[in-house]
């Protein structure tokens, strides 16, 4: 009897011991999953880069997420389940056919607690500590693990086909991209991130979607020189001019021949007056071509990142834009782009985007028609779409399908827009304000 007493608390208490040993690796399973997805792979690299090993064995694990995770998973379960089991004929062995139930409590509260609760806690709240501490052994798990693994990827893929839904391998949930807009959004809505910080690290991200298009100066806005005009108007001109760069054109503002260089304009009449001893009123031989340089067209299409690529490789500031056709469009300078990453960029000559938006008596904002949507949005902190088009003026128009009249009102997108001023086909001011919800319905 005695013999009997003993085999059973022998076989008890290493029955517990293993049952301990399982709900610590399952523990160990919860929290590594949880820190394996919940680090940043940028923490990440960077303690790998310098000399953490585990860090190294985190990254290249979760470049297969998919894999990664199933293998977490199937060792959880197994533990948690051989755990239950293991419990259950221990209790029952113990207690009779009660022993089912208290199996079930008992290892309910230690599975929640030990487990799943206690490791999770702890891995979300330092992530790339618990994933660089547990990539050495998972790896070692999922290695084991992949054959199998692997068979529950083809059969759930197979069921999901079925469904009519497919799996991209090498898919991400987010982008990398995504994941620092997101990131640098509610950092700003929480207060950590400043507004300027936000836009400066948005705008760089954006150079990529943006093209030429959207951000140049029409060819409306151009100043140009007629290169029919004599030495002293287009002396005259390039010093009254705010602007350094101007295209030069023959006969038609579409035909450019070349741009002139203020600095290179007054270098030249310099020289030449040094050389002739000629005045003001006697320049008439000045060839301005010979100080003109030679145009630089980029289609309309081209992204901003790739123009201001094409900038510093040229070590040049300014180009013309062109359409499909050929035809002229308008110009861009290497001042545009950067202006998209750190603001308006303004001096003695320019005009801030302040002075395109006034505030009116009733509230409510005049805009330039020409202002561009992004700069209100970033001068407003509104939310207007540019999908369509580019400036205040160009959005009006697309969703009215017309052109409008003075003293339309429109409301879309949550705001009022009331055409203030028009000259020709153009829309040169419009009354804008954001609109509540009741007064849309």
């Amino acid at each position: 009897m005695e013999f009997i007493v003993a085999e059973l608390d022998l076989a008890f208490w290493g029955t517990a011991t293993v049952i301990v040993l399982l709900l610590v690796c399952s523990g160990f399973f919860s929290g590594s999953e949880t820190g394996l997805t919940a680090a940043s792979r940028g923490k990440l690299r960077t303690m790998a880069d310098n000399g953490s090993r585990g860090a190294g064995v985190a990254l290249k694990l979760t470049e297969d997420t998919e894999r990664l995770i199933g293998s977490i998973l199937l060792g959880n379960n197994l533990a948690n389940i051989m755990a239950t089991s293991l419990a259950t004929a221990l209790f029952t062995r113990v207690f009779g056919d009660s022993g089912v139930a208290i199996a079930t409590l008992v290892m309910t509260i230690l599975v929640l607690v030990l487990s799943e609760v206690l490791p999770k806690t702890y891995a979300i709240s330092s992530p790339e500590k618990a994933a660089s501490l547990s990539a050495p052994l998972i790896s070692v798990v999922v290695a084991v693990l992949s054959p199998v693994v692997g068979m529950v990827r083809f059969v759930v893929r197979g069921m999901l086909r079925l469904f009519g839904l497919h799996v991209d391998p090498d898919s991400q949930i987010l982008s990398v991209r995504e994941e620092i807009v997101g990131t640098l959004t509610l950092g700003h809505s929480e207060g950590i991130v400043e507004k300027e910080d936000r836009d400066r690290l948005l705008g760089a991200l954006d150079l990529r979607e943006r093209t030429v298009e959207e951000i140049m100066r029409h060819r409306s806005n151009i100043e140009m020189i007629d290169a029919a005009l004599s030495p002293e108007k287009i002396l005259a001109q390039a010093l009254q001019s705010p602007h350094t760069r101007l295209p030069v054109f023959k006969d038609d503002p579409e035909n450019i021949i070349g741009v002139i260089h203020a600095k290179d304009l007054l270098r030249a009449v310099h020289e030449e007056r040094e050389q002739s001893g000629a005045t003001g009123d006697q320049l008439r031989d000045f060839d301005l071509m010979a100080v003109a340089r030679k145009p630089y067209f980029v289609p309309e299409t081209t992204t901003l990142d790739d123009q201001m690529r094409q900038f510093l490789k040229r070590h040049t500031h300014f180009a013309l834009v062109v359409d499909e056709y050929g035809d002229l469009q308008g110009l861009i300078t290497l001042e545009d782009i950067l202006e998209e990453i750190v603001g308006e960029i303004t001096d003695e000559f320019d005009t801030s985007v302040e002075d395109f938006i006034e505030r009116a008596p009733d509230g409510k904002y005049l805009v330039d028609g020409a202002m561009t949507i992004r700069d209100v949005n970033r001068a407003r902190e509104w939310s207007l779409p540019d999908n369509e088009a580019n400036t205040v003026a160009g959005l009006v128009i697309h969703e009215a399908q017309m052109i409008p009249v003075v003293g339309q009102v429109f409301i879309f997108h949550g705001f009022r827009f009331e055409v203030v001023a028009r000259e020709n086909n153009r829309i040169t001011q419009i009354k804008l304000s954001p609109v509540s919800s009741t007064t849309r319905t």
